[in-house]
């Protein structure tokens, strides 16, 4: 079964309330997107837009199957909500770079809260 790698940024995250999703991945680390993209919240969404070139997006990757994959697009609402593209993101641990899938957010007329340094974190749930 073929495996493929995928960077997340917000609920999917561990310790995030929709990292049940990939109970069954392999976390390969800690990363960041190579190019810059802008993160916003609205409500407690957090979504990317490829422009404004804000910060680069801190996040997770992690190894997945085509089921769970599946699973995500779902949950996102692929390609209608959300929409992924291959995206070169840099690991952490090593500096190794590579290629994930990443959910990119339909540019939209209300955006939301800019987060400026591009991380996704609980306190942004409770502003």
């Amino acid at each position: 079964m073929k495996k493929e790698h995928l960077f997340v940024y917000g609920t999917l995250k561990r310790g995030f309330y929709n990292h049940y999703y990939l109970e069954k991945a392999e976390f390969v680390g800690e990363a960041t997107t190579v190019e810059k993209f802008s993160l916003y919240v609205k409500g407690f969404i957090p979504y990317v837009l490829k422009s404004p070139k804000v910060s680069y997006i801190k996040g997770e990757v992690y190894l997945i199957d085509e089921e769970t994959l599946q699973n995500i697009d779902l949950l996102e609402g692929h390609p209608y909500e959300y929409y992924r593209e291959k995206t070169l993101v840099r690991l952490i641990k090593n500096n190794k770079t590579l290629l994930a899938w990443m959910y990119f957010y339909k540019p939209t007329k209300e955006p939301g809260i800019l987060v400026p340094d591009g991380i996704y974190t609980h306190k942004l749930l409770k502003d």
